[in-house]
């Protein structure tokens, strides 16, 4: 697998709490000169980026990183992050619910962000390390009933990120029509070509330019 080949599947990613305008356009630059498939960075860059970076695709997070915000507010943010440039949303679900066994209530929201989103793509953050995989099964069958695009492992921000297994799981589980994205943990050149050739379309990673410029 060449390095561009990969780099066209990489959700170039920044979403530390302190990042600094300086270390978002050092992203956004690497981005465009490697053809990444996306910046993530967080909803306060948005507006800068795009006014900035015209045509780079941009990635952010709403409901982010601990998903208990309400469905109006992760709507609202969803809006707002596509009114200000963002093209992709990735949101994280309310895992209380998920933990109280209102999956009616997950899916719902999921699809109520849809809804916000319009045609822009929507990547549901399901957070598998604090999930049993009877609810991990669950959870795929909410986001392909509720028409999201992608199902995504996690923020970066949890106990543990992606893992092959969870990957695995996800393609017996989703419909033909979701896709998956693996973030968190995600270190070296051969972590990357591991979750592409198990099926992932995107990879959210901070890593992925410094692994691969160094080989």
């Amino acid at each position: 697998m060449t390095n561009s080949e990969i780099l066209s599947h990489i959700d170039h990613t920044l979403l530390r709490p302190t990042s600094t305008t300086e270390e978002i356009d050092a992203l956004c630059e690497e981005a465009v000169r490697l053809k990444t498939a996306s910046v993530c960075i967080p909803p306060s860059y948005v507006r800068h980026v795009n006014e900035k970076y015209p045509g780079l695709n941009i990635c952010t997070v709403i409901g982010f990183p601990l998903g208990y915000n309400t469905t109006a507010v992760k709507c609202f943010e969803a809006q707002d992050a596509i009114k200000n440039g963002a093209s992709e949303i990735d949101m994280v679900i309310d895992l209380g619910w998920v933990k109280n066994g209102e999956l009616d209530a997950v899916e719902k929201e999921i699809a109520e962000v849809r809804k916000a989103c319009g045609d822009h793509i929507l990547k549901v953050i399901i957070e598998t390390c604090y999930l049993t995989d009877e609810e991990k099964m669950a959870l795929c069958g909410c986001v392909t009933r509720a028409g999201a695009d992608y199902i995504k492992t996690s923020t970066g921000f949890g106990t543990a990120g992606a893992t092959l297994a969870d990957i695995q799981l996800f393609s017996r589980n989703i419909g033909g029509n979701v896709k998956m994205k693996a973030a968190g943990g995600v270190k070296t050149r051969e972590d990357l070509e591991m979750f592409l050739s198990a099926g992932c379309e995107r990879i959210g990673t901070s890593s992925a330019v410094r692994l691969l410029e160094e080989k």
